[in-house]
């Protein structure tokens, strides 16, 4: 892909992103009064310290999925799908990707280490700061992440790559790591 095009991506990706998680986090907060819910929690401190421990570890998640594939890569594939997801284009259509397959570092415990990675950060985030809308925006980005993005995800990749990301997705749990059995 050309560096025109990557910068292009970017441009695209980047606000597409901060909008919608704006959106999650506007509509939790708005969720959050409609139920009567008070705008923050009595965590005790125990609670607090482990929610910064989850924020620290998933941000660490996050840098380890970087390793394995660049920030601007992502960025290119996140508007490819987002593309693909708003404009209901061909699930085959490789618009240009040329990524591998990354199967190894983080990649082998989840399908999904940077979705995961920033739930931990923002449930995390909700203990900590014991702020009631971004607990409820963790549970609706967890929605937004396991029913759309993911499942359209999945059969775009089936798509690019057949056979391989079956059989990867057969063995590697979707979100969660360690909640499936590897074959033997």
């Amino acid at each position: 892909m050309s560096e025109v095009t990557t910068r292009r991506a970017v441009a695209v990706a980047v606000p597409v992103i901060l909008m919608l998680l704006t959106g999650v986090f506007a509509l939790s907060s708005f969720a959050a009064m409609l139920l009567g819910l008070p705008s923050m929690l009595a965590f005790p401190q125990g609670i607090r310290v482990v929610g910064g421990g989850l924020v620290v570890a998933g941000m660490a998640l996050g840098v380890w999925v970087f390793r394995y594939r660049s920030p601007m890569v992502m960025m290119v594939s996140t508007c490819v799908t987002f593309t693909k997801l708003f404009t209901r284009a061909p699930m085959a259509e490789g618009s240009g990707r040329t990524e591998p397959l990354i199967v190894e570092g983080p990649q082998k415990y989840t399908r999904n280490p940077l979705y995961f990675g920033v739930l931990v950060v923002v449930f995390g985030y909700s203990m900590a700061s014991g702020t009631t809308y971004i607990l409820v925006g963790s549970l609706a980005l967890l929605l937004w992440f396991r029913l759309i993005l993911i499942p359209f995800e999945e059969r775009e990749l089936r798509a690019l790559f057949g056979t391989p990301y079956t059989r990867y997705a057969e063995e590697v749990p979707m979100l969660v790591p360690f909640t499936k059995r590897r074959r033997r």
